[in-house]
């Protein structure tokens, strides 16, 4: 058995490097390396019971760190266009989703919950690829971090309300109602006295050891799990109210650095057991209906956000980089189906169903996400449908009066980098323009006095309305190389004849500029580095005062 988990641990760590290289995430390799390893090709896995005891656990830790960064604080900033995005796009996946099942010859129970499984998108995923592509911060990135929280707090809903539905459903549903509210009102109730009279002093003399800490918390987060289960709710709430009740203490971060981990090596085994549990021939019988679902989650769910961001007020490409975050299923939608199968409500075909979306949708929507602003270039005479004539949202800020004057630097695009670089640059003297096509951040750097235009920095009608004529240096720190080839040829158009500075994140964008003739290229941390260097030496050779 021990040489059975050391093969499986040796092919998943193959599989995720091969996934790597085809930037895709690791769950894709986990459910192949499942389906490889089991029954159905080599049957190597034979330890069910012990690999479904792991797979049980992490999903447990999963759920917990998900309550875990669920602050109060946080919740309380989600924001209405986050909050409506979110709940309107619950809304109408499930609705739409649950008539196209119901269409393909499903039952209504399976229906349900395949539609409601249709709804959840991966935040691990999504927060890794915006991360990856530092948007983060980006107006679209915090508007979908946002939405995803509320399909978090949806996940945990669904689990406690389908959890309530485990006996014979004889019930009325009033009497059903009932007992959930009671339920929920006692666990609340629970919660409140951990949260303010014990927890955090447990917390706090358990902290003394890191080790222990680590210890404490999967043992909270399992035991709550078990309580959950007993209590009606579902091991996954038990372990998401665990997690929940420890978001507001001071050790959440120490906790949640921790667990990471060990929550990434406890789900390997989540999903090698799906894989290896999977049906071929059950497989095979959805391949149609996957097809179709796939379809309506890659084009339907991205419509459905830029329809409801259109409508608030929000300009069609925030819009489209928003909805691409919800053009796959997660882990939580086979987690789901997967509890509903061990409530008995559904069978082995919704299983197999959902993987199937989730490996489709998820494969392809990475790379949706990807070249999302290429593939926005291409579509966007589309989608004028999905803008407001006066997107009053996005418009309010390009329209405010500014004060003109000369402009020595143009600097495009204003995140934290940009926007330390544009307030460094003014602070030495120099006259700088700075063009951002987030709002928010528009609007709080007016605040402090630095002129900023909005718009996209791309766009051939800004690049023509900015003062180029007079500007000595054009400075992009616009963080994808798609961008910055558009941003180059439109200088060259306008035949500005200054000189260009360029940000490059890594050494292969720096050789991509280069092949582009960019003179000065920007590295952050070779700068920073280089600068640390020279203080360094200054002081370790006595040249410089420490004091």
């Amino acid at each position: 058995m021990f040489g059975e988990f050391a093969l499986l641990l040796l092919m998943s760590a193959a599989a995720g490097a091969a996934s790597l290289w085809l930037r895709q995430p690791v769950l894709i390799a986990y459910i192949v390396i499942g389906i490889v390893a089991g029954p159905a090709v080599l049957g190597l896995v034979r330890a069910q019971d012990q690999i479904d005891l792991l797979a049980q656990v992490g999903v447990a830790v999963l759920l917990f760190l998900v309550g875990l960064k669920l602050d109060l604080q946080h919740v309380r900033h989600v924001g209405p266009v986050a909050l409506a995005t979110g709940l309107g796009q619950l809304a109408f996946t499930v609705v739409i989703g649950f008539l196209i099942i119901l269409a393909l010859g499903k039952d209504w129970l399976e229906a349900l919950y395949v539609a409601v499984a249709l709804t959840f998108s991966s935040t691990i995923i999504i927060v890794k690829l915006l991360s990856d592509k530092r948007e983060l911060d980006s107006l679209h990135g915090r508007i979908a971090v946002g939405f995803l929280i509320v399909q978090d707090l949806a996940v945990v809903i669904a689990m406690m309300i389908m959890s309530a539905l485990r006996g014979d459903g004889g019930g009325s549903l009033l009497a059903l109602g009932g007992s959930l509210a009671l339920r929920i009102g006692v666990a609340a109730a629970a919660l409140y006295v951990l949260m303010r009279y014990l927890l955090p002093r447990i917390v706090e003399r358990i902290a003394r050891s890191q080790e222990l800490l680590l210890i404490f918390a999967i043992a909270w987060g399992t035991s709550l799990a078990a309580l959950g289960d007993w209590a009606g709710f579902s091991k996954e709430a038990g372990a998401f109210l665990a997690g929940f009740s420890l978001a507001s203490t001071h050790y959440r971060d120490a906790i949640n650095a921790r667990l990471t981990g060990i929550r990434d090596f406890l789900l390997l085994f989540f999903f090698i057991d799906l894989g290896a549990k999977l049906d071929f021939s059950t497989l095979g019988g959805e391949l149609w209906s996957g097809l179709a679902l796939s379809l309506f989650v890659l084009v339907g769910n991205p419509l459905i956000v830029m329809a409801i961001m259109g409508y608030m007020g929000y300009r069609k490409r925030t819009g489209f980089l928003c909805g691409l975050t919800v053009a796959q299923i997660s882990e939580f939608s086979i987690i789901f189906i997967a509890m509903g199968i061990a409530l008995g409500h559904v069978d082995q075909g919704a299983l197999a169903l959902t993987t199937l979306v989730g490996l489709v949708t998820i494969s392809l929507s990475t790379y949706m996400i990807l070249y999302s602003h290429p593939l926005y270039e291409r579509l966007s005479p589309w989608f004028g449908v999905f803008e407001r004539r006066r997107p009053f949202r996005e418009l309010a800020v390009g329209t405010e009066r500014q004060a003109s004057g000369k402009t020595d630097v143009i600097v495009l695009g204003l995140g934290r980098y940009g926007s330390h670089l544009a307030r460094g640059l003014r602070a030495t003297g120099l006259q700088v323009l700075g063009v951002e096509f987030d709002p928010e951040v528009a609007r709080e750097l007016r605040r402090e006095g630095l002129p900023v235009r909005f718009g996209d920095s791309t766009a051939s009608e800004i690049l023509e309305g900015l003062p180029l004529g007079e500007a000595r240096w054009v400075v992009s720190t616009l963080p994808d190389m798609a961008s910055n080839r558009d941003l180059l040829r439109g200088l060259r158009e306008l035949h500005f004849d200054g000189n260009v500075a360029v940000v490059a994140r890594d050494d292969a964008s720096d050789a991509m500029l280069r092949g582009l003739r960019v003179r000065t290229i920007l590295q952050p941390m070779r700068d920073a580095v280089d600068r640390a260097v020279e203080t360094l030496t200054r002081i370790i050779n006595g040249k410089e005062d420490t004091r």
